[in-house]
Formats: structure tokens, C-alpha cells, sequence
């Protein structure tokens, strides 16, 4: 109960913070938005390729660029963590009866709130773009599943970077390393089965396109409920193993003060 107080004690402290600056919601956003209404507009002739099985570009697109956004966002979110320890702020949470695992959380928690927002904006421009979405108000909220999975899960990465770096530099450096390759080892702007062979295998082991199927299922007219719950399953065990591992990573730092 103790750990249950803490998360929510700590996450609507972020969202404080949140409140006092809400411009941070529409800066991640303004990335996204060019990719879905350029690249919506630029490449939708490509559903003319011969197996590419889909009628609109901008449907297709829809649900990878909201996980593009979810991926960039908590690629950030250890930046909360490099702020608390240049203040002095963490090491008075680590020398504190604090619950380590809310700490960890609670960044989740808010990465999540803020993912969900974004991805409500999105699929707002783009219903108003042309994209007629199918699954209807329950795919709208497994699509939002996947967001606050893969949120979730890249949050607690990025928090660890943080931790064990404990520098911006790092952080910016590793998240750009890790996000772009993830990004584009995907179906999120091509269907692998038009990339190259290595491409598809690849993408079978990459949490980024996990999210990208539970996202495009979640919003076809016909989802297949097997690979959905399936990819949506390996993201909830990776979020849950990550968060784990992450909160090992406060000894780290608490050795290094």
C-alpha cells in the first residue's frame, strides 16, 4: 500500500509540473504531425505496390506514426531523473523511506498520461486529414494499450540511462542511438513485406513494431485478435521485466553519490 501511496503521490507531482507548462504536450507533437500529413501526402501512391494490401496510405500510417510519437516521447523521459539529480532532489528521495519502484512508476505513469493525450490529437488530425479508422471506440482503446505499454517500457529504458549516466549528453546520445534504428527496423512507414527479407526478421524481435501491429489491428475493420493480444502480451512482459531491471539501477546511483 505503502509503494501504491508513493506512485501516486510522486506521479501527480510530475504532473504538476506538467500543468505549470503544458506546452511540453504539443512540443512532441509538432515532429509527428509533419511526418503523418507530409509522408500521408507524399508516399500515398504506394498502395498501388503490388502486395502492399492496404487501400489508404494515411490509414496505414496512422497507427505508426502515434507509436513514433509514443517511442520518441519516453525516449525523454529519463530527463526527469538527470533534473532530480542535478538539483539535489533524487539523492533526498534515495536517503528517504521513498519506494524505489514508485519512483520508477510514477515516470511511467506520466509518460502514459501524457502519450494518451498526444495520441487523441493525432487521431483527430488525422479523421479530419481523410483517414477513416475502423474498430471504433474499442480499438481506440487498444490502440491506447499499446501506447501506454511501449511507453511504459521505453520509459523505465530511458530512466535507466539516466541513472547509470547521469548526464543529458548520455542520454540525448543513447536515445537518439536506440530510437532511429527502432524506427525504421518497423512497419510503421513501409510494410516489411515489401523491405528486404532481413527487414521482416529483424522487425519479429523489435518492441517498436510490436506496438505498430497492436496499433494497426487495434484499428482495422478486421483485426486478427490473436496477433494483437499476442504482440500486446510480449510488450506488458517487457515492461514489467524493464521496470524491474531499472529499479536495480537506483543502487547505481545511490553507490555513485
Amino acid at each position: 500500500m505503502t509503494a501504491v501511496v508513493h506512485t501516486g503521490l510522486l506521479t501527480a507531482r510530475l504532473l504538476r509540473v506538467f500543468v505549470r507548462m503544458p506546452v511540453y504536450l504539443f512540443m512532441n507533437l509538432v515532429q509527428p504531425m509533419m511526418w503523418l500529413l507530409l509522408f500521408g501526402a507524399l508516399f500515398s501512391g504506394v498502395v498501388r505496390l503490388p502486395g502492399f494490401g492496404e487501400e489508404s496510405y494515411l490509414e496505414f500510417l496512422t497507427p505508426g506514426i502515434v507509436m513514433m510519437m509514443a517511442l520518441f516521447g519516453s525516449a525523454w523521459a529519463g530527463t526527469a531523473f538527470v533534473e532530480d539529480m542535478s538539483r539535489g532532489v533524487m539523492d533526498r528521495f534515495l536517503a528517504s523511506p521513498t519506494s524505489r519502484g514508485a519512483l520508477m512508476v510514477a515516470t511511467m505513469a506520466y509518460q502514459s498520461v501524457l502519450a494518451v493525450l498526444q495520441t487523441l490529437v493525432v487521431l483527430g488530425v488525422a479523421w479530419l486529414a481523410g483517414a477513416r479508422l475502423g474498430g471504433g471506440v474499442g480499438g481506440v482503446l487498444l490502440l491506447l494499450l499499446g501506447v501506454v505499454l511501449l511507453t511504459s517500457a521505453l520509459s523505465a529504458m530511458s530512466n535507466t540511462v539516466a541513472l547509470v549516466a547521469g548526464t543529458q549528453e548520455a542520454l540525448i546520445g543513447i536515445s537518439q542511438l536506440v530510437s532511429l534504428p527502432l524506427m525504421f527496423v518497423s512497419s510503421a512507414i513501409m510494410d516489411t513485406r515489401l523491405s528486404p527479407d532481413w527487414v521482416g526478421q529483424v522487425a519479429r524481435f523489435n518492441p517498436f513494431e510490436w506496438a505498430v501491429v497492436v496499433g494497426r489491428q487495434a484499428l482495422s475493420d478486421t483485426p486478427d485478435l490473436g496477433l494483437l493480444w499476442g504482440h500486446a502480451g510480449l510488450l506488458a512482459a517487457l515492461a514489467v521485466v524493464v521496470a524491474a531491471l531499472a529499479t536495480l539501477a537506483f543502487r547505481a546511483r545511490q553507490k555513485a553519490a
